[in-house]
């Protein structure tokens, strides 16, 4: 066994140095894509956290350049296990920021969701996870790279990668990018260790291109969401459904979708003295293209829950379920829950109630909800004295935002001094300056930039997003909420609730206050496209969208029970242009909904003259690059290409049946020249090469060229070998060469 070796180690110095470098560069650049892919998603993950992503990158560069240093010393079995203690010190610091102590119980919980599909943007410290997770396998993958051990190396990045394609994290794309990566590391890396060429490894380039091409039509992994930046599974390009199915059954995370249609079956029917926003939980982590519910749930095992810390009325609520409902709507806050549901109940950490499995058609339950009461005049002297929790929370967008966004707000604001104004001049701005339609086509990059900055109309969605992202830009805190608007008012305290009145709205946090309701949809477009959808289903005689009492339009009370309105019309919102309002800040008395025509927060105040100059020439053109990822992709798949064609000689053929077919005209000795060069080229193809030493008249004899080519072989003889040539006679030749070509 030891001959072998030592007859290769005697042919290396033969080699050429510098390709068998380029051997291990390629190598190593595949290990490098590996690690690129699954660190792209760790640091997605921290850029829509609190954390900047800084640090991250600064562990990175010091673990990475840590491995190269310490490479050419450090046993492989020593490596390993300061991986692995890298690893475990960094999940203990993650766990000693649980809030529940001892977590054993949720890690546990945690641990199964995760390996089952649930995302890992749903913790609550992701970031302080990827801090401790992130340099044990950054380590050990680049020190092993290093160390010409690239299976293991693919192996060590294969299963990191692999974990976050199980938790629906890693897309298509960046899975792909790492699967390529990884070819290109063992592939290219058994060539390095046999000492081989770089060329011997151009089949795989070919390999590579057809994966790449093949995958971009038949999708090849379990994808699942994927959160990558700008290659989400978020991005679900036109429509997939109704608002309703998009909001209220998206779970933990919210897909930011395209086309979109309503659906008017009916849902449930409340009796409430008042009429509200019928919640189903809120979101508090923007991701750039969807927003997801961070934490957990908790049993609900009946009792109160904590009211809002300020001033509030009760709102008891009667809900029927008409349709199956996965949902538990509820006013905000709710404080008790009775009923059939209370057994499956559960609350998660936004406030929201939960059921596990669904409520049966008939099922009935009872909310008492702590309705937050407070003038414009509190809220303006609210404050921002945040508490931690909050402000962590509920302030931070992806350090990737466009700057843009933070400026624009500030100038559409700049003459709000506290945020309740600063919400609602963000509220009627993008009421006033953004149509409503359900015809969309989904934008690339972060959906806020871009409804601000270059599209035009949207829906609930899209408003709400883009408000969120605003307030919190200004350091407002602010969370995107899901649920259904009131419904159709059938009776003086009842009303039926339909598929078509999901929606999206904002909750801003006031301290001492809580959560307070906005929302910036147009309330009358949106209004009048569920009057459409359900008219339409009506015609079509469905017997899903009436109840018997729903079928008599809304329900008005008397003339002698209609109250003046709270709010002049003047300063409603959802219309008319944005004027600076000030009217008296006198308290609305208690129990008196101060819910505005669109839904939004109390008092419908507006604040300065929010028109910005020079807006329209912020857009950067729409045009729609490809990511990163996708352009290293498409030059791997090039490049490959490429590599076939020259392997298989394609480009050699296709320059001849060019150069064969075509001739264009310069000097008659030039001319002659070519044309018989092409002569012999076409009989070469058609019959046999000439030999050496047979003349061309012998070489014609023998084939049995026809009379065109022995025409084409006078002529240039008398070019050779009498210098001279005349204009008509190169011109025969060229002719008679194009008939041949063409027989």
């Amino acid at each position: 066994m030891s001959a072998p070796t030592g007859s290769r180690s005697r042919s290396l110095p033969s080699l050429d140095i510098s390709a068998e470098r380029a051997t291990r560069l390629v190598a190593l650049s595949g290990v490098g894509l590996l690690m690129a892919s699954y660190f792209s998603v760790l640091y997605y993950f921290v850029d829509v956290s609190p954390t900047s992503p800084l640090p991250l990158l600064a562990e990175a560069a010091v673990v990475l350049g840590l491995a190269t240093y310490l490479s050419e010393s450090l046993r492989a079995r020593v490596a390993v296990a300061a991986s692995l203690a890298l690893l475990a010190l960094g999940l203990t610091v993650y766990i000693s920021s649980l809030p529940r102590w001892p977590p054993i119980v949720p890690l546990v919980g945690d641990a199964i969701a995760l390996a089952t599909g649930r995302s890992l943007l749903q913790l609550i410290n992701v970031d302080l996870w990827v801090l401790g997770v992130a340099p044990g396998p950054l380590f050990l993958t680049w020190y092993l790279g290093l160390r010409r051990r690239y299976v293991s190396a693919t192996l060590v990045g294969g299963a990191t990668l692999g974990y976050l394609v199980l938790t629906t994290d890693a897309s298509n794309v960046i899975t792909l990018l790492g699967v390529v990566g990884g070819i290109v590391a063992v592939g290219v890396g058994d060539v390095d260790r046999r000492g081989d060429a770089l060329a011997a490894a151009e089949p795989l380039a070919v390999l590579l291109a057809l994966i790449i091409v093949v995958s971009a039509f038949v999708p090849f992994v379990y994808g699942g969401t994927g959160t990558a930046a700008g290659l989400s599974g978020f991005q679900g390009g036109g429509g997939a459904g109704t608002v309703e199915a998009s909001l209220v059954s998206a779970g933990s995370q919210i897909g930011i979708q395209g086309n979109i249609s309503l659906s008017p079956e009916v849902r449930f029917r409340v009796q409430s003295d008042r009429p509200q926003y019928w919640r189903i939980d809120s979101y508090n982590r923007y991701t750039g293209d969807g927003w997801v519910r961070t934490g957990s749930t908790r049993d609900y095992g009946g009792g109160q829950l904590d009211a809002p810390a300020g001033e509030t009325r009760t709102l008891t609520q009667r809900y029927e379920v008409v349709d199956e409902l996965g949902v538990a709507p509820a006013a905000w806050q709710p404080v008790s829950l009775s009923g059939a549901p209370v057994s499956a109940a559960r609350v998660s950490d936004e406030g929201g109630f939960a059921v596990q499995g669904s409520l049966a058609p008939g099922t009935n339950y009872t909310v008492e909800s702590r309705v937050p009461l407070a003038d414009p005049s509190t809220l303006r002297s609210a404050g921002t004295d945040y508490p931690e929790a909050v402000s962590d929370r509920y302030t931070t967008i992806p350090s990737s935002t466009p700057d843009r966004l933070a400026e624009r707000t500030a100038r559409i604001t700049a003459n709000a001094d506290n945020p309740y104004d600063t919400a609602r001049v963000i509220e009627q701005w993008l009421a006033n300056n953004r149509e409503y339609s359900l015809d969309v086509e989904r934008p690339e990059g972060d959906i806020a930039d871009a409804f601000l900055f270059e599209m035009d109309a949207g829906y609930c969605t899209y408003f709400a997003t883009t408000m969120v992202t605003m307030l919190r830009s200004q350091d407002v805190p602010a969370r995107f909420v899901v649920g259904y608007t009131e419904g159709q008012r059938v009776d003086r305290d009842e009303y039926v609730v339909r598929g078509y009145d999901a929606h999206a709205w904002v909750e801003v946090y006031f301290p001492d206050v809580g959560w307070v309701r906005f929302d910036p949809t147009p309330a009358g477009p949106r209004q009048a496209a569920e009057g459409e959808s359900l008219a339409e289903a009506r015609e079509q005689n469905r017997t899903d969208i009436d109840t018997n009492d729903s079928t008599g339009g809304e329900w008005t009370p008397t003339e002698t029970a209609t109250p003046a309105p709270l709010t002049p019309p003047a300063e409603q919102g959802g219309g008319g242009p944005v004027r600076t309002i000030t009217p008296p800040d006198n308290p609305v008395p208690d129990g008196i909904d101060r819910t505005a025509p669109n839904g939004s927060g109390p008092d419908a105040t507006t604040l300065g003259d929010v028109s910005v100059p020079g807006e329209e020439g912020d857009s950067d053109g729409g045009i729609d690059w490809p990511s990163r990822e996708e352009a290293t992709l498409v030059g791997i798949a090039v490049f490959g290409i490429v590599v076939g064609i020259r392997r298989l000689g394609l480009l050699g053929r296709v320059y001849r049946a060019i150069w064969l077919r075509y001739q264009p005209s310069a000097d008659s000795e030039t001319d002659t020249e070519r044309a018989f060069e092409r002569l012999e080229y076409l009989l070469e193809r058609r019959y046999r090469p000439r030999e050496p030493g047979e003349t061309p008249r012998q070489y014609l004899a023998d084939i049995g060229a026809d009379e065109r080519a022995r025409t084409v072989v006078a002529i240039h003889e008398r070019a050779r070998y009498a210098g001279q040539v005349t204009r008509e006679e190169a011109d025969e030749a060229m002719s008679l060469v194009d008939e041949l070509v063409a027989s």
